[in-house]
């Protein structure tokens, strides 16, 4: 990311992305539709989360635009809207796996 030639306007609205999915349920609920679009019921079972809790997450990352949602009669289904997502979490997951391989290995010594 060439932060430096950003003004501060879009370093506001990377970090407020950034702020988004810094919270773990949300990431929970991420994570519970890679597979495809669920409604809140089956949500809040997959995730084991209230469905007050799920609901309020699903609103933050509907607003934010990383997920959609549609309507089917009295249901609701949610959806991950960017994709983009799960390049970044690969990004984070795979540099925290080599950080956490290179400090076992620094235990074993």
């Amino acid at each position: 990311m060439k932060a430096h030639k950003l003004p501060p306007e879009a370093l506001e609205l990377v970090a407020a992305r950034f702020r988004v999915l810094g919270e773990p349920n949300r990431l929970r609920l991420i994570a519970a539709l890679e597979q495809g679009e669920k409604n809140v019921s089956k949500l809040v079972s997959e995730t084991e989360l209230t469905q007050a809790n799920v609901s309020r997450h699903l609103q933050t990352l509907t607003e934010a635009g990383l997920l959609g949602r549609r309507k089917e009669g009295l249901n609701v289904y949610y959806f991950i809207a960017d994709e983009s997502l799960f390049k970044l979490c690969d990004l984070v997951c795979s540099r925290l796996q080599k950080d956490l391989s290179a400090k076992a290995a620094a235990f074993k010594r």
